[in-house]
């Protein structure tokens, strides 16, 4: 499989869905049920009505991520990227065994929350976070133009 690019965003907010398809090859040994999760920062989000625990044929879902958001707020979604894990009876951490569904974590997608809608003419501007690395590089365009402005003094002096 090619690597990923990039990563697909979506939404955590009312009447968005995500859909999440696959398919089986070289599969002898069709699993009675799948486990489906979304992993971010040690965090497991299980994906779908039941747990994450779907039927072994299916070959798609789809997943309200703010209806999770919703009933589980100990264990809110973050905005971060994550990990799809899909995996057989064996688990996460099954052992390759010809013929039987290997665990999948190869989809990488990125959740985030919309902020709220500001109209121009509010005259508020949106906030943002200030880039750590923000103050490092105002530093060093300040020691690079007086550098120059010292190199310009010798040649020109």
């Amino acid at each position: 499989m090619p690597p990923i690019q990039s990563y697909s965003y979506y939404k955590i907010a009312p009447s968005e869905y995500v859909a999440f398809g696959w398919n089986f090859s070289s599969i002898i040994v069709t699993p009675t049920a799948l486990t489906v999760a979304a992993v971010t920062n040690g965090n497991t989000y299980p994906i779908g009505p039941t747990d994450g625990v779907i039927y072994g044929t299916a070959q798609s879902m789809v997943w309200y991520p703010y209806g999770y958001q919703t009933t589980n707020p100990s264990l809110s979604l973050v905005q971060a990227s994550y990990t799809l894990h899909i995996g057989a009876q064996g688990g996460p951490s099954a052992f390759p065994t010809p013929g039987y569904l290997e665990p999948n974590s190869e989809l990488v997608f990125a959740m985030y929350t919309p902020q709220a809608y500001t109209p121009l003419s509010s005259g508020a501007l949106p906030q943002f976070k200030m880039n750590s690395a923000l103050p490092g590089v105002v530093t060093m365009n300040i020691i690079m133009l007086l550098s120059g402005f010292t190199t310009l003094c010798r040649v020109w002096g």
